[in-house]
């Protein structure tokens, strides 16, 4: 009996000094045999973490249904209170597509007008008024520059100093000034009605697909280019004006002409009658 716990104490001493020389794999079996061990189910219904965290989830639905849900039921409310005075009021879709029936008739109108206005109306007969008449109606501005060229091959020349006086002379090249300014001013007038029908034509096209929104848009677009066409118009307007006072100018220079020619050929019967 004694040798038999001897040799159990023995034994337990080997066993003691083996984990101690082995004490990091004996740490980690026991860490191992921790995680494997078996533990004890707890029943969702009988545990009471499960029921205090059921009873959480549950205040926090009340309170974002109750508190946030009506805030948001609110907001959307209003919502589509806005959106409904929008389109019933502020931008009608009856309104709207009638709109932009009216826009497609008028588009049908303006290309008919811009048909209208490439009927050709030149009307000279002989080579050299042709070529004039072409340039003055061409609406190509770069055309321009061969204006004074046509002009003077149609109705000649200033006269040299043997030909006639230096007023006579003065008078004729106000005049060819004047003529030649306003057929070039009709040909850049007439480039410029082009590009204004293509915008008109643009923004026809822009106010049919164009979004109730954006409409102020196309509204601004519409009145800069009327102003730029009421300056064209001026601009006309204001060559009109220049011929014309070209011409009451010549009208006068005739007549006070007419006065000095008779008061010369007066002084004249004068001088003739003393020698008599």
């Amino acid at each position: 009996m004694k040798n038999t716990v001897k040799k159990s104490v023995e034994s337990f001493k080997r066993g003691l000094c083996w984990a101690w020389g082995h004490k990091l794999r004996v740490a980690v079996m026991g860490l191992a045999l921790a995680l494997i061990a078996p533990r004890p189910v707890r029943s969702q219904i009988l545990d009471p973490c499960c029921a205090i965290l059921s009873a959480g989830l549950s205040t926090i639905a009340s309170t974002l249904s109750s508190v946030i849900g009506d805030g948001l039921n609110s907001i959307l409310s209003v919502d589509q209170t806005i959106q409904n005075f929008e389109q019933t009021v502020v931008w009608p879709q009856q309104l709207i597509s009638q709109a932009q029936a009216l826009v497609g008739n008028l588009q049908g109108i303006f290309t008919q007008i811009q048909n209208v206005t490439t009927i050709p109306v030149n009307s000279a007969t002989l080579p050299t008024p042709q070529q004039l008449e072409q340039n003055l109606l061409s609406g190509d501005s770069s055309q321009i520059n061969q204006t004074g060229a046509n002009y003077t091959a149609v109705y000649g020349p200033v006269p040299d100093a043997t030909a006639a006086s230096q007023d006579v002379r003065n008078r004729i090249d106000m005049t060819d000034a004047a003529a030649q300014a306003a057929m070039k001013r009709a040909i850049e007038i007439d480039a410029l009605a082009d590009l204004e029908i293509q915008a008109a034509n643009q923004i026809n096209q822009s106010i049919q697909n164009a979004a109730p929104g954006s409409a102020p848009i196309v509204e601004a677009q519409a009145d800069a280019w009327l102003v730029r066409a009421n300056a064209y118009t001026q601009a006309a307007t204001a060559d009109l004006m220049r011929v014309r006072a070209v011409d009451l100018a010549d009208a006068g220079a005739d007549v006070k002409t007419g006065a000095t020619n008779t008061a010369n050929l007066g002084q004249q019967l004068i001088n003739l009658l003393k020698r008599q």
